[in-house]
């Protein structure tokens, strides 16, 4: 008895002692992650963060990625509404396969290629269902890690700040091209053209589809045209972000005439595509990646390997989003009812430019505000300072990243006006 306590009492102190590893002497338990520092806060996220933290009446935020209606709610669209009522209780909740839902990934490709894609009947394209448009992109930078690890990307300035962590923590170097004009507040399209044509051969290029994410400016049909020209006489890669078809103009063949005017030229893409915008799907997280290859051998090969990086990732993608998303778009009269309301979104935005660049008009500005309405899209590229910015914050409750970035779904017939007068305030002096 006596030596069964001797043993205890030893074994206790053996737990209390501090362990020892390699990492330099004695560690307690609680010192693993002593030099762990606060993460900076998101530039989007924290925008929002601080808007909720404010207890003022007059506040708005036009930093929030996310439609909004005239009365600055949330929305849900009716075909969702109607999608998720066929679906309760009649679908199993087994996992998808690493490479998600086909049935969904093939009405996607229909949108970004065309329902009558040669590219798709001839089983040329690698596609996998992705966590988002998020998700799409860091599954292709793997990939490019691993099949082209001498490769860099380049990517426009300015652009969605997530582009660049999400390159980053792929490990691939990252290089800019010129894309906006801050004096003109639209394309530097000369200085985009000059450095497509200074990058190396065979170089890899992210694109924004259409509705430019922050800018709102995109190149006009006969500007593709020309980029596409240089990319095939340089031999570069396109990787197309297309977040926002559908929502830009209303048309989601219109807003994937850049992918278009690529595939006519004979190129082989890439293309990230999101349901997020244009279906307000945003939590659902449903996207699609999808890779043109030379025939349908290499497309078997380039899927089997996109699969094969989700694996250890997230293993496979989520049900419900997918469901939703096929549901609305094989049935023809869901389909219609969705065409029908991201063409609502997409007016409500443009009405609100219209408004806002009048609104300040009135008010005697003495800037120019046409690209408010040139622009396209969620986001308007207002050219507003840091310091403008910081002062629609501290004096007037308005909170939009310090870029300038306003999100137009934050707008409404309601706010309009106070966010004028206050744009007017901050910059009558410029």
């Amino acid at each position: 008895m006596a030596m069964a306590m001797m043993i205890r009492n030893a074994a206790s102190k053996r737990a209390m002692t501090p362990i020892s590893g390699d990492f330099g002497g004695l560690r307690s338990m609680s010192s693993w992650w002593k030099s762990v520092e606060p993460a900076p806060k998101d530039p989007i996220l924290g925008v929002t963060e601080a808007f909720l933290a404010d207890p003022s009446p007059e506040k708005v935020n036009v930093g929030v990625g996310a439609y909004r209606d005239d009365n600055g709610k949330p929305v849900v669209l009716e075909c969702v509404r109607e999608a998720e009522q066929r679906l309760a209780g009649s679908t199993f909740m087994e996992y998808l396969p690493m490479g998600g839902s086909a049935k969904m990934v093939d009405l996607t490709l229909k949108l970004a290629y065309g329902d009558n894609s040669e590219f798709i009947k001839d089983k040329r394209i690698a596609a996998v269902q992705t966590l988002s448009g998020t998700g799409a992109c860091r599954l292709f930078a793997d990939f490019q890690k691993r099949f082209c690890p001498g490769s860099q990307i380049y990517i426009p300035v300015p652009t969605w700040s997530n582009h660049h962590n999400i390159w980053r923590d792929a490990q691939v170097p990252q290089k800019t091209y010129h894309y906006y004009h801050p004096e003109t507040k639209g394309l530097d399209f000369s200085a985009l053209m000059d450095d497509v044509k200074n990058a190396p051969e065979g170089s890899f290029f992210l694109l924004h589809a259409c509705a430019h994410n922050p800018t709102g400016v995109d190149p006009t049909e006969e500007q593709w045209r020309e980029i596409s020209q240089l990319f095939k006489a340089k031999n570069h890669f396109a990787f197309f972000d297309m977040a926002y078809q559908g929502f830009a103009s209303g048309d989601p063949a219109r807003d994937a005439k850049s992918i278009r005017i690529f595939l006519e030229d004979g190129h082989h893409i890439g293309i990230s595509q999101s349901y997020a915008k244009n279906m307000g799907l945003y939590g659902q997280r449903v996207g699609c990646l999808s890779v043109l290859c030379e025939d349908a051998k290499q497309a078997v090969a380039v899927k089997s390997q996109l699969q094969q990086l989700a694996r250890p990732m997230y293993s496979n993608p989520p049900l419900h989003g997918a469901q939703l998303v096929s549901t609305i778009l094989e049935d023809p009269e869901l389909k219609s009812l969705w065409l029908k309301e991201v063409k609502v979104m997409a007016d409500r935005i443009i009405g609100m430019r219209t408004t806002l660049r009048e609104s300040l008009e009135k008010l005697g500005s003495p800037l120019s505000w046409e690209h408010v309405t040139k622009q396209i899209g969620m986001f308007c590229y207002s050219g507003l300072t840091p310091e403008q910015v910081d002062r629609l914050t501290s004096e007037y409750h308005i909170y939009m990243t310090r870029n300038g970035r306003i999100s137009m779904a934050g707008v409404t017939t309601g706010n309009v006006g106070y966010l004028a007068n206050a744009i007017h305030e901050v910059t009558k002096s410029s």
